[in-house]
């Protein structure tokens, strides 16, 4: 057996879900006076297993929680099966969770846990996000009069945005905050949860139908500053500027935001 047969079938295994070896791979080694062959691989297939586990348990601790020990490992031991690690970082494991979750457990389960999983990985992807150029206020107010209108927006790399049709970000607050779990259900709302990193710590909160829609509309549908004025002019009438103008506000403030070239 050459070398890269031997690590094919090494990697083989430790992929396979029997701990029991291929005897091609048991012959190739040696054991010990103390451990055998089969002994010392299955610990290495378990080891490998384990460690994979702990990472999505740590990915998607509020999924965990839901769930508990035993379903969640079943569900992440399929996963990985399905789609076992590619990239040299454990970072990226869980990358595909979610729509895992979806084909995997009918709709019933699937949605609120599938939705749960999207909003903890968004803290992932928030907090390893590129820091970006995020806009200041005083930047802002360095801004010249004849600028405003023209000005347009995308979001910070590290912002993300979901849209929750379950209660998913106060389950994960529970868990957070370590209080009582509380029962999954369907909002009567869907709101639009904003998560994002500033000052090496992941932030979020929710945005009310209006501002999650200028919000979207300025960093999504590259609206400027003075479309963005005239669009709400239909709902706030003479105030629609100040009310565009608090929001930018308050999105520069947060470091949701960096100027679109």
């Amino acid at each position: 057996m050459s070398l890269n047969e031997w690590q094919q079938a090494f990697e083989q295994y430790l992929l396979g879900q029997s701990a029991t070896a291929a005897p091609a791979l048991i012959g190739s080694l040696i054991g010990g006076p103390s451990l055998d062959v089969s002994g010392g691989l299955a610990i290495y297939h378990n080891a490998y297993q384990a460690r994979l586990l702990e990472v999505l348990r740590g990915d998607y601790p509020t999924v965990h929680h839901w769930l508990g020990d035993e379903e969640f490992d079943r569900l992440a031991l399929a996963y990985v099966r399905q789609s076992p690690s590619a990239h040299f970082s454990l970072r990226w494991l869980g990358r595909g969770f979610a729509q895992f979750i979806k084909r995997h457990l009918v709709p019933e389960q699937s949605a609120p846990l599938a939705e749960l999983a999207q909003l903890e990985w968004a803290f992932t992807l928030a907090f390893d996000a590129h820091n970006g150029m995020p806009l200041t206020l005083e930047q802002m107010a360095r801004l010249p009069p004849v600028e405003w209108p023209g000005l347009r927006v995308q979001r910070h790399p590290s912002v993300q945005l979901l849209e929750c049709h379950y209660n998913s970000l106060a389950l994960w607050q529970a868990v957070k905050a370590q209080t009582e779990f509380p029962g999954s259900h369907r909002l009567p709302v869907a709101e639009t949860c904003l998560v994002w990193r500033a000052d090496r710590h992941c932030q979020y909160r929710s945005l009310a139908g209006p501002e999650a829609r200028a919000f979207c509309a300025m960093v999504e549908g590259r609206w400027s500053f003075s479309e963005l004025c005239c669009e709400l002019a239909v709902t706030y009438s003479e105030e629609a500027p100040l009310q565009a103008a608090t929001w930018l506000k308050q999105w520069v403030h947060d470091g949701l935001l960096q100027r679109r070239v």
